[in-house]
């Protein structure tokens, strides 16, 4: 069994709306609280980056996916949101990935339905959307463009 480690270096001047730096390998970002959230918006935040986190992975799953399956796909772009609630904490409710798939001329109706299922899989299969799920609802919306 191969482990991984990964580790994070993070600094943070002041209370509550400071700001700080972490480093994590080729990551190197100033954060603070959002404005969003009434603080001053410095760099990326908490949020930008746990919704960053699963999009790329999920991103990086379907590319890879897509590519094992030789499937057709001419383009692949995604939109990623994420939708905190507060009321009095605040919860992460939920990360929604909005696919766009633009598909080579000719795909036949067989080769549709496996991307289809890929698009599905690849959130079911990402590490950070599994070690997110029962806490956090996933949903995947994907626009599927067939010529």
């Amino acid at each position: 069994m191969a482990r991984h480690h990964f580790y994070l270096k993070a600094s943070w001047d002041g209370g509550r709306n400071g700001q700080g730096t972490i480093e994590a390998g080729n990551l190197k970002q100033t954060i603070s609280i959002p404005k969003e959230m009434d603080g001053p918006g410095v760099g990326t935040n908490p949020d930008e980056m746990l919704i960053g986190a699963a999009a790329t992975c999920y991103l990086i799953t379907l590319a890879a996916m897509i590519e094992r399956g030789n499937m057709p796909v001419r383009k692949l772009s995604l939109e990623t949101e994420g939708i905190v609630h507060v009321d009095k904490k605040f919860t992460f409710e939920a990360i929604i990935h909005r696919p766009k798939l633009i598909l080579e001329e000719g795909t036949t109706d067989e080769e549709l339905k496996k991307i289809e299922r890929a698009v599905e899989l690849a959130e079911k299969n990402c590490m950070i959307s599994n070690a997110l799920r029962g806490n956090v609802r996933l949903e995947v919306e994907a626009e599927i463009v067939k010529h």
